[in-house]
This record gives C-alpha cells, structure tokens and sequence, in this order.
C-alpha cells in the first residue's frame, strides 16, 4: 500500500516512521515533511502544503490511506474534502476539530455536555476582560481562542501578568493565532492544580481505542518554570494515570465527548487527545481537547507500540476499531525535544546541527524543525529534535535520552535537563 502522512513535524515524523514499519506498506510519503523524514530512506517528502493541491496529488498517485498529523489543515476540512472526493483518510472533520481550533466552542461544548472542566467566561472586549480578572484575581489562565501552536495559553502568576496576556491576545494581537470568526478572542479560566497528563484515543465514530498514557513538559525550563511552549518532552507510560484514573478519564471526559458530538449532529473520527488535571485525590478536570496526537507525546507513544500501526489505521477509517486491540512494549519510552535559540518568542532559523546518530530500534532521534541543505542538516522551527529512547526505567531512560542528547549540537540550542522526573518522585 502506499501511504501519505501530512504535516512536518516531530509528531509526523513518528507517525510516518512506524507506519513504514509494516509489511503492507511500500511507500509511505510525508507532506511537507522535513530534514529528518528528507533522510530515511523508507520515507519519501511531498512538497506540498494546500489542501486542493494535495488532495489532486493523492488521486494521481493513487494513495490508498492519508493519515493527518496537525491541527491546521484539520481545521481547514482537509478530511471533508478528501472524503467527498471517496478517499480514504484518518482525522476529524472541520466540524469536529473545533473541539481545538476553537477554545470557546470546546468550553461551551465541556459546559453543555458537564464534562469536567474549569470555569471561564469568554472575551472579544479588553476593558471587560481586565475588569473579570481584578474581579477573579490571580492566579488565573488565559487563552487565545484559535490555533496558536501551542503557545497560545497564558499561566498568569500575577495580575500584571494576566493583563499584559489580555492586551498581548486582544490588541497586539501577534501570536500569530488563526482567529475564529475572523476577530480576536480570549478565554479565561480559573487556574487548576495538580498534575497534567496526556489522554489520547482513536475513534472511529463509534468504538474509542485508548493509546498508552503519557505526560509533557510544557514549561521552557527545569522544574517546570519559564514560558508555556508546545511541549519541551515527554514520557509514557505516565505514572500518574493510575487504572481508576484511567476509567474516569474514559467515563468522564472521552465517552461523553464522542457522545455529545453525536448528540450534536457530529460524527467524531480521528485522534482524541484530552489534556486532564488530576488532583491529588483523583479527581479529574479536561484542561483542553486536541483533534490529533501531542507532540511530543507522539514519539514515546510510538517507541512502544507493537501493533501494526497500519492495520490499526485501516480499521479505524472503516469504523472496525472494536476488533483492535493494541500491544505495548512494557518499557518506559521519553523524549526529550531539543529546541532553538530564542524559542518560543522568537526561534532562530538556520543553525546547522552536527552530531545526530543513525537511527535505531530503541534510539530515535525525530525531527520537527529541519531542513536539509547542501549535504547539511539546519535548523528550520522553535522545536527542532525530539531524542526518543526505550529503557527498562525512567531512570534509565533519562540516563540514555541525555547520553544521547550530549553528543548533538548546534548553536544555541535549548532542552530541560529533567524530563520525567514527575515520575521518578511518584
């Protein structure tokens, strides 16, 4: 079979590589893809990026399955406009990934169908969104409502801060956020404690399957301190996400969530991955919904996967998912993601990287933000590599991911030198 993975990062990177993996697939193309997936020689770059474009590419090619990596071209109908030309391809509809693309809709959504999530109001008014927060204190969350590439949420220790995010979100408006109806929006929410872990299914419309758990370090720095970006590593399985935590979750937050789309007049297909809370006593609230893997949660996930990731696909576009049962490596995976200079304001392109080792069954090292040129491997994105690595413990995880790590370069390159240590003082 020949097989399209779209997007270009870490997360596509993953996916692509362990669908090349299986003994049904001959080619597996990645559009845009990058440096890294430019490098395997299972894997074939497509310079493409527009949807209709794309979409043409992929009848001329005869491509029998299109897996979708991010959340752009999901919220743009890329899986409605594959569908209505009878192609066969794994994501949510436009409908669906507003469950992402839009941060009101998805809290309006939590709120209707009481699935447990943190209070909020909704803004397009700076003078009345400052008023809420002096009202409600610190500390407190804001939110760009639209896609921002995960850099669009605001932990506002202080009151100064939230008010600089409301002004930063509303007025100056440079995330770089694809607002919804065309107009900046904010939501703010109340600050919730505890620890963060990464729920993700597959659904096919009907029957979820669940991944193996996982958690992220979103923080920039140590000990989870500086900025918010789209994820400085992760690890699976996430401790955390004990078996009862793990039946709420499906209780909870999944299975009404498949059902209120429903209810909705949505059918919801594609990746589910639900960011939870959970409190020391186990209780859960969804801090936010994502139509499609974490990165960089896809990477670990995909260290330990056993099963064909193709067969898995195929049945999860021909509403099969109840026959599929998944098998993981007992083995811890992490990732730890390696990152530019200036990231995440303002990510240095252009920095040649030296040192990646060859790729193996348990040391992968995934690419996000490269491109090759010349013979040469540079920098091209905020996140560059994330370094993936199976081991018997965590310990021995974060041993072999930083031994790795040790020996690749470039200039002014950023990482935490702490992944997984949530785990290790559980």
């Amino acid at each position: 079979m020949k097989v399209l993975v779209v997007g270009g990062g870490g997360r596509e990177h993953a996916l692509a590589w362990k669908l090349s993996q299986s003994e049904r697939v001959n080619k597996v193309y990645v559009a845009p893809g990058n440096g890294g997936t430019a490098r395997d020689k299972h894997l074939i770059n497509v310079p493409i990026t527009d949807i209709t474009a794309l979409r043409q590419w992929v009848l001329e090619n005869r491509i029998e399955l299109t897996v979708v990596g991010p959340e752009a071209p999901l919220a743009a109908g890329i899986v409605d406009d594959f569908r209505a030309h009878g192609l066969r391809i794994f994501g949510p509809t436009q409908a669906a990934a507003q469950l992402e693309s839009s941060k009101a809709f998805s809290k309006a959504f939590m709120q209707r169908h009481h699935i447990p999530t943190a209070e909020f109001e909704t803004f397009t008014d700076a003078p009345l969104a400052h008023a809420y927060v002096e009202f409600k204190g610190a500390p407190i969350v804001v939110k760009a409502d639209g896609l921002a590439a995960g850099k669009g949420v605001v932990v506002a220790t202080t009151l100064q801060e939230a008010h600089e995010a409301i002004d930063f979100m509303l007025l100056d408006n440079t995330l770089g956020v694809a607002h919804n109806l065309g107009r900046a929006r904010v939501v703010i929410e109340e600050f919730l404690q505890g620890e963060e872990a990464s729920f993700i299914v597959l659904c096919d419309g009907k029957n979820v399957v669940t991944m193996a758990t996982s958690q992220d370090h979103k923080r920039l720095q140590d000990g989870d301190q500086g900025p918010n970006t789209g994820g400085m590593g992760a690890y699976s399985p996430a401790p955390v996400v004990t078996a009862d935590v793990h039946a709420r979750a499906l209780r909870e937050v999944i299975l009404p969530t498949i059902r209120g789309m429903e209810k909705d007049g949505i059918t919801y297909t594609g990746f589910l991955y639900a960011g939870l809370m959970i409190d020391p006593q186990g209780q859960l609230k969804t801090l936010e919904f994502n139509c499609r893997m974490g990165d960089p949660e896809t990477q670990p996930i995909m260290m330990r996967l056993k099963t064909d990731l193709l067969e898995v696909m195929l049945a999860a576009t021909s509403g099969a998912l109840d026959k599929v049962e998944l098998e993981w490596d007992r083995r811890v995976a992490m990732g730890v993601v390696l990152a530019a200079a200036g990231y995440p304001v303002s990510p240095r392109k252009g920095d040649v990287i030296s040192g990646l080792p060859a790729d193996a069954a348990q040391t992968m090292v995934f690419h996000a933000g490269t491109h090759e040129q010349d013979n040469h491997c540079l920098t091209n994105g905020g996140r560059v590599l994330c370094v993936t690595v199976l081991a018997d413990s965590v310990r021995q995880a974060q041993q072999k991911a930083y031994d790795v790590t040790q020996g690749i370069h470039f200039e002014g390159m950023q990482y935490r030198h702490d992944i997984g240590f949530r785990a290790i003082k559980l």
